[in-house]
């Protein structure tokens, strides 16, 4: 079992992941590692489509609600803590199964990252008051003459990854994306993917019909409890988990500024928008091929769950 291949269950939100990673755990005898960016963190398990305590009873997870709010994940800080939570699992005699929708978290984990220099506090500092000072859309102007690739990347509001570019090529005089064409490759460890891709149109309705049962089941009341923390310690609203799915349309609904309705409305063409860039994402970086060799991967893309082909395919 220790050397057996690491599976990876990636695909959009609302794809069906988590039910057929409990699936393949429960047959595999498994233990089930999340690749989910905004799943990592604890105070919004309802909201973030978390596992259940019954689902957590059912088979092992880890990696899930680990880290709290306050925290600033990037994909090099979950890599180093996926690759010790991988070979826990082995030393247990379990099969790992890494699931999650985000992008950036797989690709470090299988192709590498790379040795990208820490910035100092000084660099971070100056990068948040001039960021503070000139505005977003100028300090994105900014970034766009230092790594024009990564500001073409990344949208102005997305302050955190714009920062971290600037203050990289600050601190190294290197662009963030030329660094990132430069990886270490992992060693010793192989995979076996699952990529499940289902119709676009079949898609969103599932977004649609997830996020009613997430308000039923409590979502509001999570992102009530989180937004009287943040206000309470005055938390900075460029943490990663305010941009959860449905974060912000609810927190504006608690303040007053929209309905009920309004917000459900705009979460779900949120979700369903997110949905569709992990859609080009997968199209985007996995080949056209139904199973081919990737290196040390191996690929199956499907548009649905069919644990028939699944479960020859990781045999």
């Amino acid at each position: 079992m220790s050397e057996a291949p690491v599976v990876v269950i990636a695909g959009p939100t609302a794809s069906g992941k988590s039910g057929l990673a409990m699936d393949v755990a429960e047959a595999l005898s498994g233990t089930i590692v999340n690749a989910d960016s905004m799943q990592v963190y604890r105070g919004l398990r309802i909201l973030t489509a978390r596992p259940s305590e019954d689902d957590e009873a059912r088979v092992p997870h880890d990696l899930y609600g680990y880290r709290d709010a306050t925290d600033l994940a990037s994909a090099a800080d979950w890599t180093a803590d996926a690759r010790p939570a991988i070979k826990r699992v082995r030393s247990e005699g379990r099969r790992p199964i890494v699931v999650g929708g985000t992008g950036l978290y797989l690709r470090t984990l299988m192709e590498g990252i790379a040795p990208i220099p820490g910035t100092s506090d000084e660099i971070r500092t100056h990068a948040r008051g001039r960021h503070k000072e000139i505005g977003a859309v100028a300090f994105h102007a900014e970034l766009a003459t230092r790594d024009p690739e990564a500001a073409a990347r990344l949208p102005v509001g997305d302050s955190q990854r714009v920062l971290r570019a600037w203050e990289v090529f600050e601190a190294t005089g290197r662009a963030l994306s030329d660094w990132h064409r430069d990886p270490i490759p992992p060693t010793g460890l192989e995979f076996r993917m699952i990529a499940l891709m289902p119709p676009r149109e079949e898609l969103y309705q599932r977004c649609e019909d997830r996020f009613g049962e997430i308000l039923a089941a409590g979502a509001l009341e999570e992102v009530g409890a989180l937004a009287e923390r943040a206000n309470r310690e005055s938390l900075d609203p460029a943490l990663p988990i305010f941009k959860a799915l449905g974060y912000p349309a609810l927190s504006e609904h608690l303040r007053g500024k929209i309905s009920l309705k309004e917000a459900a409305a705009k979460s779900q063409q949120q979700t369903r928008n997110y949905a569709k860039r992990q859609m080009t994402w997968l199209r985007h970086q996995l080949p056209d091929a139904r199973d081919v060799n990737l290196d040390k991967t191996s690929l199956l893309k499907l548009s649905c769950v069919n644990h028939k082909e699944i479960f020859s395919f990781l045999s």
